[in-house]
């Protein structure tokens, strides 16, 4: 769910009371667990998700917890059961052993096994990994496979060895698609991109100093702050073995693309993007940038939206390892309560952008 910037915001952040109505009314999920509400005409207490018909304001009473509903003399609902695990928890149970099971398997199992292994037909079940997992098993066992061969490639003696313990059976297969595993060569990988080419440029904004650093791939970093020494630096342990090379005169409009996108982000960002993350991170990221200019989303809202709303923390992190600023949008994803979190650039920097996107949202 994205919550629009508005003027009324600062007044849900001071009484809870507003944001948890607002969630009933959304009947959002990722709020399920952080409190109940009662509604004095019926006697029952609910989930915040309940898909009952919708109580009004002046008969509804918020619980933090089952036991303090029960207490005040309401039963549960019938319907959303908020004393019993949700479907859609028992579901993402089921999905994350079926992920174990993918990950501890020598060969990618197939899908009639995990479909049995969750208790569900096979139609069932892929319709339910897909929508808890926000991939499907198959894509899943593949991403897994290659964070497997990733590690693998930083310990084993030989590439060989390390494609073959990573479960590719064929290594003229692999090889045939090892630039989109890797983002390069199994060997440059091993050396931490000893042959790969990166691009950059420092220049001004806004913002301060921005450096904008490119592959062959695209857009594989960019960073701010106050010191155009120091982003070099951050550049250079990023890319530790990487062939770092100045941005040439075509580079420039590359800069000025993403410096445009600094000024004015409502008018976007047409270059393609180098993210070298893990498979959730992908997940993340994906959601953060379908996060319209002007809005913001929690972090709750963005873990319900990759269908994994207990991975809160897991989606902050992934907020946090984001190298590419701006394009990949982490500066919109904000606190449950409105307020902002760390930001790896700076708060007053994701204030300002904040601020800013508001601004252009309106206008839109």
């Amino acid at each position: 769910m994205i919550r629009t910037l508005e003027k009324t915001e600062p007044s849900r952040v001071r009484d809870p009371q507003h944001q948890y109505w607002d969630a009933v009314k959304r009947r959002d999920r990722s709020f399920d667990g952080t409190f109940y509400y009662s509604v004095a005409t019926t006697g029952v207490y609910c989930r915040p998700s309940c898909p009952a018909r919708l109580a009004k304001r002046e008969n509804v009473v918020f619980h933090a917890t089952c036991a303090d509903a029960e207490a005040a003399g309401f039963r549960p609902c019938k319907r959303c059961t908020p004393n019993e695990p949700s479907l859609h928890d028992r579901y993402a149970t089921k999905v994350a052993e079926v992920c174990r099971m993918i990950e501890d398997a020598e060969e990618p199992p197939k899908l009639s096994e995990l479909a049995a292994a969750a208790g569900l037909s096979t139609y069932h079940f892929h319709r339910v990994f897909k929508a808890i997992a926000g991939v499907t098993p198959k894509a899943y066992a593949i991403a897994h496979r290659q964070k497997r061969l990733r590690d693998n490639l930083k310990r084993t003696h030989t590439v060989t060895e390390a494609i073959h313990e990573a479960g590719f059976n064929s290594s003229g297969r692999f090889y045939a698609n090892s630039s989109e595993v890797l983002g390069m060569t199994p060997r440059e990988f091993r050396s931490g991109g000893a042959n790969a080419e990166m691009r950059f440029a420092v220049g001004e904004c806004s913002l301060g100093s921005i450096l904008v650093a490119s592959s062959e791939k695209g857009i594989a970093a960019i960073l701010l702050g106050d010191d155009p020494e120091a982003l070099v630096h951050d550049l250079e342990d990023r890319f530790p073995q990487a062939k770092l090379i100045g941005g040439d005169r075509a580079f420039e409009d590359v800069m000025a693309k993403v410096v445009g996108l600094v000024e004015e982000p409502e008018a976007g960002l047409d270059l393609p993007l180098d993210m070298r993350g893990t498979a959730f991170q992908h997940r993340v990221w994906r959601a953060l940038r379908e996060i319209p200019v002007g809005t913001t989303a929690t972090y709750a809202e963005i873990a319900e939206r990759i269908g994994m709303p207990k991975a809160v923390r897991a989606v902050a992190a992934a907020c946090a390892a984001n190298k590419i600023a701006i394009a990949i949008p982490c500066h919109r994803v904000v606190r449950t309560d409105g307020s902002l979190s760390g930001y790896r650039w700076g708060v007053q920097r994701k204030r300002a952008l904040i601020a800013r996107e508001a601004k252009s949202g309106v206008k839109s």
